[in-house]
């Protein structure tokens, strides 16, 4: 058994946590989230979307948002677009690496973007078009590659097919998300073994939540197939929407944690992560859902 050496952690809070809160962020909250993160060592951290307000509220400063880092060359600041005009909005603030996502069953991809996978890909292609003449990185997206709220389980065949579309299309990194963290260590490194045909592991990147707890075992299993880079949401922000009262994003501390104890290099200092964690969860009045943040927590104070 061969582990990577090293791991790009890619922190979705205050993009893919925040956006579930039930009331708005303040906008400083979210400038001084990214910039801790920032100083922790994160070296990929998603800043916000271009989307409607009227879809995502919680997204609708992402301009100020980004106006108020202090960004870092060494360090990314994707942000989500779900179209050209989305695009357009990133380019004049300077954004460097954009997100698309699509799904990995037609049922999630009509409720949630009320269209066809297909239809979903040709949204993106001029994306693709006007990010390589700009020199901005895409990164990919699949959602529920491991179980959808709609259909039920999902053939590895079919996140397979989404996922090298995008692949094909130009996108650097293409991430699977377990969007309702179904997924256990088989059905995780099954999906992997038919995906790796299309698109080699140094390419790919896992998104899994923990609402059935699942969420590490699934990505030890995803760092035994060669997966080095993770998507994770400090502190645990963000729900899972489709399973009431259940957790959802995995906590960047846990990930992290796992990491050390194999010696696998992040670039992340744990202890001040641990402190990032706990400044938002104050900020937010929200409990920390990082089992490792919280015991670090109680025994260092």
């Amino acid at each position: 058994m061969v582990l990577p050496n090293k791991v790009k952690i890619v922190e979705v809070g205050p993009r893919d946590g925040l956006q579930n809160e039930a009331a708005d962020v303040p906008t400083a909250i979210k400038v001084e989230l990214i910039d801790r993160l920032a100083a922790a060592g994160v070296g990929a951290i998603e800043a916000g979307s271009f989307v409607s307000p009227k879809w995502v509220p919680r997204m609708a400063d992402t301009g100020a948002v980004l106006v108020g880092i202090q960004r870092h060359s060494h360090i990314d600041y994707p942000v989500l677009v779900p179209n050209m005009k989305g695009f357009e909005l990133a380019r004049q603030h300077g954004v460097t690496e954009v997100a698309v996502f699509a799904a990995a069953t037609e049922a999630f991809s009509q409720r949630n973007t009320n269209c066809s996978i297909n239809e979903s890909l040709s949204r993106f292609e001029p994306i693709f078009d006007a990010a390589k003449s700009a020199r901005v990185k895409v990164r990919g997206y699949v959602s529920v590659v491991l179980g959808c709220p709609y259909q039920g389980a999902v053939p590895p065949r079919d996140v397979a097919r989404v996922a090298s579309e995008l692949y094909q299309m130009g996108s650097y990194e293409v991430s699977l998300g377990d969007t309702i963290g179904t997924g256990t260590p088989a059905s995780t490194k099954a999906m992997w073994d038919e995906v790796m045909r299309f698109i080699p592991p140094e390419r790919l990147g896992g998104h899994f939540h923990d609402t059935y707890g699942q969420a590490l075992a699934n990505i030890y299993a995803s760092l035994e197939m060669g997966v080095a880079a993770y998507d994770s949401s400090i502190a645990g922000l963000g729900g899972c929407p489709y399973a009431k009262g259940a957790t959802g994003n995995v906590a960047t501390e846990d990930v992290v944690y796992m990491l050390d104890g194999w010696g696998i290099d992040t670039g992340i200092d744990l202890a001040k992560l641990i402190e990032v964690g706990a400044f938002i969860c104050d900020a937010i009045q929200r409990p920390n859902a990082s089992r490792a943040g919280r015991a670090l927590l109680a025994k260092r104070r």
